[in-house]
């Protein structure tokens, strides 16, 4: 079960028009396509992907690009909120799961794996399914260190040394740092592997509470906890086939725009932290049939390139300069231009002797001729959205006067 139906709110405006899951990254992929990707790489094939805010787009790329062989059982499936237990939307991960208890029945599962459905990573879930079946737990939670600065934005882990959870604290103001280690935090990935009818009792219980809040972190794995049936499984132990010695322990919760671009970031190096190159386990996609990406002039002043970067296919880059950016498909850039450290989607054009700076530019945006994003940023605070570090965010189709 993949949880995939958050607003993202700090993603805004990214999240406008889409929910969260759906939001392009890397050029050519969709935040899901990774945690889809580790579970189709690692044999699990019965997938729901539960969806609620603004899942148009998600349901489409869904359906457009995870079509598994059902000839095999294989399928993804996105599920809407079914209202089976009463006309209300889902009221959280937890009441998500309690609302679809029925596609567990159907399945008979003994083990429930339950991820997230918007962080950039490479795992084999087989290896943490493995754990969780030799402990006897009743759920595995997935963990990793975080710095402690940033421990209050995630659920954070107090676990003995025989991986038994004593405490879990969702987001907590001030939390507690590793006994080895006093920079650090252990904090939950936001994936979980349940025993099925353990879940299925969680859950249940869960929906009788008036007072919980229905979250996975916040209200069920502290019932674990209470239980004394909760267990951690360190995801710097996990080894995927192909993985570079830098990758291992790779793991982005992309919640805010800037760590969204600083992940995008991670991908253009010369040895990039996070690799898509690895063809043992690849992230999956599905790719339109595109041109070849093209650059042409080469004229003095007037040469189509780009360095320490990725260009999708479908872009042409006229005469213009791309330095340390991620060009998605069917953008352009003309002659003159210049785009450092940006994110462009899917057809954006950047017009003559343009310049666009340390900025992320959603689909279908017009950078006119001579037009100067992330040049003066407190002449873009008037007119859009720009990050604690002062990444410029423009939004799907806004018009640029």
């Amino acid at each position: 079960m993949v949880l995939a139906g958050g607003e993202g709110k700090r993603l805004f405006p990214l999240t406008r028009d889409r929910a969260k899951p759906a939001v392009p990254f890397g050029g050519q992929y969709r935040l899901i396509d990774f945690v889809l990707s580790n579970l189709v790489n690692g044999g699990f094939r019965r997938i729901v992907v539960l969806t609620q805010y603004k899942s148009h787009s998600l349901d489409t790329h869904l359906a457009q690009t995870w079509r598994l062989s059902p000839m095999l059982g294989y399928y993804v499936a996105p599920v809407p909120a079914q209202m089976r237990q009463g006309p209300r939307w889902f009221s959280g991960s937890a009441d998500a799961i309690f609302q679809n208890l029925n596609l567990i029945g159907d399945e008979e599962p003994d083990y429930v794996i339950v991820f997230g459905a918007d962080h950039i990573y490479r795992m084999d879930p087989g290896q943490m399914l493995d754990q969780h079946i030799e402990s006897g737990a009743g759920a595995t939670v997935a963990g990793i260190k975080v710095p402690i600065g940033q421990a209050s934005e995630f659920g954070i882990i107090d676990a003995a040394k025989d991986g038994n959870i004593k405490s879990f604290l969702e987001k907590p103001a001030h939390a507690r740092s590793l006994p080895d280690d006093p920079d650090h935090a252990f904090a939950s990935m936001g994936n979980y592997i349940f025993s099925t009818e353990a879940l299925r009792e969680a859950v249940v219980e869960d929906a009788k509470d008036e007072k919980s809040k229905h979250d996975m972190g916040g209200s069920v794995i502290p019932l674990f906890v209470e239980q004394g049936r909760a267990r951690v499984y360190n995801f710097n132990d996990n080894l995927v086939p192909g993985q570079t010695q830098r990758e291992y322990g790779y793991w982005r919760d992309v919640g805010t725009l800037d760590a969204y671009f600083q992940a995008s970031m991670d991908l253009v190096t010369v040895d990039p932290v996070f690799d898509l190159y690895n063809e043992e386990w690849p992230i999956l996609t599905w790719l339109f049939p595109h041109p070849p990406a093209k650059f042409v002039h080469d004229h003095e002043g007037r040469r189509g390139y780009a360095v320490e970067s990725l260009v999708s296919a479908g872009a042409i880059v006229s005469g213009g300069a791309v330095r340390r950016s991620i060009i998605s498909p069917d953008v352009r850039i003309h002659s003159y231009a210049s785009v450092e450290d940006a994110v462009l989607f899917d057809g954006v054009e950047v017009g003559r002797n343009a310049v666009v700076k340390g900025a992320i530019i959603d689909k279908g945006v017009v950078v006119p001729p001579g037009y100067q994003i992330g040049v003066d940023r407190a002449a873009d605070r008037e007119q859009y959205t720009v990050s604690d570090d002062g990444i410029v965010v423009i939004g799907k189709g806004d018009k640029l006067e």
